[in-house]
């Protein structure tokens, strides 16, 4: 049996069947105030029946201040929580255990409907104009991520994933660049990565020790994600498994390159390298064929986030059991799509998806 189709087996307890994971996808499909959208469920319902080991949540935000933008799913209040008892428990039915994306926009939230965002500092040049943030923001914030934490397990989910990367906000905290404060989150690598690690702490002494937590992180410069150095990212990531994380999911966007700082060497085998071998590593970035899979296993990922190609191709844990398995690229129409039971606002979205629609 490929490594790719053999369980894994988390520190805190859970298994998953194989090593496919469904990576976080925003979508739209959730309704205006949070609350769960039934095309939010049939979407990760059906790549749960389809065979992926473990399914997660698009970004769900933890706080009103925090929303990314409309029909972003909520994990932000209990009036959430028939909702994700729902998901949770459907999911589980449909073979699969699942975790909830925890996510703060920070300066990236959705101006028109938080109003005025913040971050951890005023963000020159930046068109939304965040507010520092004050102390009551970083406290309250850290309180909110352990709260949605604790609604996600009630819930009956088997973990969560704090979003640390991309440019949202504990990334905001972490950047050279957009970082500017001087107080005890700011300046230095340890003051920089203060919010993200209490974060995670707080995340841990919230649903203890028989639940599942992770953090997503990004390595170097990608996007919206900027100011990152790829040492400080593998201290990180060192120092997060001691803060209770037992697994990092490295968001590298192309999985299949070496790394900028260091060329010699690629991002998954160096977080391997700086981790115990019971924290677990999930590697995402244009993994598309089974051979794609596979070369992030062998770098020592333990196991592959599938995002675009998930999104068309619901079946790939089944049909990647052949070796060979290559599926077909973009672009997709809109029928096959919605084949694949992706809701009118999903096969939009998808259209910002340069190429991916015909």
């Amino acid at each position: 049996m490929p490594i790719l189709h053999t369980p894994l087996t988390f520190r805190s307890g859970l298994t998953i069947a194989n090593r496919t994971v469904l990576a976080p996808m925003t979508n739209l499909q959730s309704l205006a105030d949070g609350s769960l959208g039934d095309a939010e469920l049939v979407w990760l319902r059906r790549r749960a029946l389809d065979g992926f080991g473990l399914i997660e949540t698009c970004a769900a935000f933890v706080s009103a201040d925090g929303q990314g933008w409309p029909g972003e799913l909520g994990v932000h209040s209990d009036a959430m929580v028939p909702g994700l008892t729902r998901l949770a428990t459907e999911l589980h039915r449909a073979g699969a255990p699942a975790f909830v994306q925890l996510f703060h926009g920070g300066a990236r939230a959705a101006e028109a409907i938080i109003g005025r965002p913040w971050s951890a500092s005023e963000i020159a040049g930046d068109p939304a104009n965040p507010r520092a943030a004050t102390e009551d923001d970083i406290h309250g914030t850290i309180r909110a991520f352990a709260a949605a934490a604790k609604r996600a397990k009630e819930a009956g989910f088997a973990g969560v994933e704090i979003h640390g990367a991309h440019g949202y906000l504990p990334c905001q905290f972490l950047s050279r660049v957009q970082n500017t404060r001087t107080d005890g989150y700011g300046g230095s690598y340890e003051g920089r990565s203060r919010f993200l690690r209490e974060v995670t702490r707080a995340v841990r002494a919230a649903v203890g020790h028989d639940f599942v937590v992770g953090v997503r992180v990004s390595l170097e410069d990608f996007g919206q994600a900027v100011g990152m150095d790829l040492d400080e990212g593998l201290t990180l990531a060192k120092e997060l498994a001691d803060d209770g994380a037992e697994f990092l999911h490295a968001s590298l966007w192309d999985a299949s390159r070496m790394t900028t700082k260091r060329p010699e060497f690629h991002g998954i085998s160096l977080l391997r390298e700086a981790l115990p071998r019971d924290v677990r590593i999930i590697a995402a970035g244009k993994i598309w064929s089974r051979a794609d899979a596979d070369a992030a296993l062998e770098r020592g990922a333990d196991a592959v986030a599938l995002g675009r190609v998930a999104v068309a191709h619901p079946a790939w844990p089944k049909a990647s059991i052949e070796a060979a398995y290559a599926p077909a690229a973009p672009p997709f129409t809109p029928e096959t799509l919605r084949a694949a039971d992706l809701s009118e606002a999903f096969v939009n979205y998808m259209k910002r998806w340069k190429g991916f629609v015909a």
